[in-house]
């Protein structure tokens, strides 16, 4: 019966790959011969707690997008259209399709034990496909008279075929790191499914301290619903430096969702340093609370988390690249310290 199950959850992540490449493919095509258009942006994320020299909780994060290209002479998915016009209750005939390909993994503090650590986070991996739609459009209130606003759907496997075990223990076989000891405790497959909506503002007019020299904030808020997380968030980002780009600030990995990029004059470059914080209210996390029908290991969830977040970024031309620190509060009962990971991003605009 479980053999059975894992090749119809791996028949079906496959063909869902293929739909989203061949969606992607249908997205990108030039609306005229004599006209070519850009390709669209494409962002890797890396996020890990080695930066820090912790090995714990969040651990590793990767994630492989793609946004399609801002057009001026039409939309890049039609039958989706209508779709967050109704969200954002105005009448904005743009809507951008993102995709994405990711993978998560949790493990509690100890590497050494074999045994289930009940006090302990259980061990997790999550792989999973992502496809999103985006809209720009006008607020219609000062001084953030602009927004952005975002739907995910992420669809994917929680348990031994998200493949988290191999690709920990391949990392820390290349790095000559210990590996864990005890994945053979990990939560069983499960199909994962999560849907995620946000909404960020920004002001079109950026306050200038000294020539090029500006800053910016960010608010966002935002809700997710699924087996895989189940929550509400509010926050913001606060951008300083030279040239800040108008868009909507970095993308995110934890909680999915990508960001829009812009039109960059060649040549042109920009560097800033930003702040960001964030509250959530988590009514369920498959990662705390264990597999949902599933006999497996679970632990008490905060219901409050916290998260503060600083970085640097860097543009020139269609390249970016930025780099964050993140210190998240505790997620659950007994959690021994609180979580630190960094998170790399490089983003090109083709």
């Amino acid at each position: 019966m479980l053999e059975n199950h894992n090749r119809f959850m791996t028949k079906l992540l496959l063909n869902l790959a293929c739909g989203l490449i061949f969606l992607s493919q249908l997205s990108v095509q030039p609306q005229a011969k004599e006209r070519p258009e850009k390709v669209g942006t494409f962002t890797f994320q890396f996020e890990n707690d080695l930066f820090y020299g912790a090995d714990r909780n969040y651990t590793n994060g990767l994630r492989l997008s793609w946004i399609s290209p801002n057009k001026d002479n039409g939309d890049p998915v039609p039958l989706a259209r209508g779709l967050l016009q109704k969200i954002s209750l105005n009448n904005n005939p743009k809507t951008r399709l993102s995709l994405a390909i990711a993978q998560e993994m949790y493990t509690p503090t100890d590497r050494r034990r074999a045994d289930l650590i009940l006090d302990d986070r259980p061990y997790a991996g999550w792989l999973y496909l992502a496809a999103g739609l985006h809209t720009k459009n006008d607020s219609g209130f000062k001084p953030f008279d602009k927004m952005l606003d975002s739907v995910e759907f992420d669809i994917g496997i929680i348990g031994p075929h998200a493949y988290a075990k191999e690709a920990q223990d391949w990392i820390h076989d290349i790095r000559v790191i210990d590996r864990f000891d005890g994945w053979s405790n990990q939560l069983q497959d499960e199909l994962g499914v999560l849907l995620m909506y946000e909404r960020k503002w920004r002001a079109t007019n950026k306050t200038v301290v000294y020539e090029d020299l500006e800053f910016d904030f960010i608010p966002h808020a935002g809700a997710s619903i699924g087996n895989v997380l189940t929550h509400v968030n509010l926050g913001g980002e606060l951008r300083f430096g030279f040239n800040i780009p108008d868009d909507f600030g970095r993308p995110s990995l934890i909680k999915g969702l990508g960001h829009m990029d812009i039109n960059r004059d060649k040549g042109s470059w920009r560097i800033y340093a930003y702040a960001g914080a964030e509250g959530r209210y988590v009514a369920h996390s498959i990662f705390l609370d264990g597999n949902t029908l599933l006999r497996s290991h679970s632990v008490d969830r905060k219901p409050w988390v916290g998260e503060l977040s600083f970085g640097l970024a860097f543009e020139i031309a269609q390249f970016r690249v930025s780099y964050s620190s993140i210190l998240r509060t505790r997620e659950f009962e007994g959690q021994a310290d609180n979580s630190r990971f960094g998170s790399i991003a490089v983003s090109w605009q083709f």
